[in-house]
Parts: C-alpha cells; structure tokens; sequence
C-alpha cells in the first residue's frame, strides 16, 4: 500500500509570509509617509492672512494649493 504525503506546505511557509506581509507594510508606510503632505499644511496654515496673501494664497485654498500637482481642481 502506498503512504502519501499530505504535507506539501512547507514548515517554514507561515515565517516566510510573515517576513513578506512585514516588509510590504514597511514599505507602504515609507510610501504613505512621503506622500504625507501635512507638515507643508500646516507650516501655510500657521501663516498670517498677510503673508499668504503675499503668495497669491487664501485660507481656503491652502489645501488645493499644497496638492495642485496631484489633483486638479
């Protein structure tokens, strides 16, 4: 009679799925991180009216401005 193996995953498979889900959710908050543009934000939110107006800006468009390479409005 022949025995078969009913074990084709390997011991190691859980470890090594483990590593790889690690290093994309490093990856994907390195990317999220970069693209973060909140400091820009607040550095022109703490900004006088004057100052903004200076640069052509308006509270109300500090956001749109600060993504204006990304979303078009």
């Amino acid at each position: 009679m022949a025995n078969i193996s009913t074990n084709i995953l390997s011991p190691r498979l859980p470890a090594l799925f483990d590593g790889f889900r690690k290093w994309l959710s490093r990856g994907t908050e390195a990317y999220i991180a970069k693209q973060s543009r909140r400091a820009e934000i607040e550095a022109l939110e703490a900004k006088s009216d004057a100052e903004l107006a200076r640069m052509g800006l308006t509270r109300d468009r500090i956001v749109h401005y600060v993504f204006s390479d990304r979303i078009w409005f």
